[in-house]
């Protein structure tokens, strides 16, 4: 870590390496930060959990029923904005 660089600019970097959208050196820089760096690392390991909870949360269908109620919430809407 370069003396201007601080855990703030590693936090911001955490989001693009678990996106994988940095380069093999930046890769580098920012694990070896990670196993420096406590608080860091927790948040790494924060987001990458939510990440995993919100792909496999994308798989899943709501019930019928509540599909249904929310169709006919939007119908109602529909008709009350192009009524009003």
């Amino acid at each position: 870590m370069t003396s201007d660089e601080t855990c703030v600019d590693f936090l911001e970097r955490i989001v693009y390496l678990l996106d994988n959208e940095l380069d093999g050196g930046e890769v580098a820089e920012v694990k070896a930060h990670l196993e420096e760096c406590a608080p860091c690392l927790q948040s790494y390991d924060l987001q990458r959990t939510v990440k995993a909870l919100v792909a496999r949360s994308c798989h899943e269908q709501a019930p019928d029923s509540l599909r249904e109620r929310v169709r006919v919430q939007i119908q109602q809407i529909r008709v009350t904005y192009t009524e009003g």
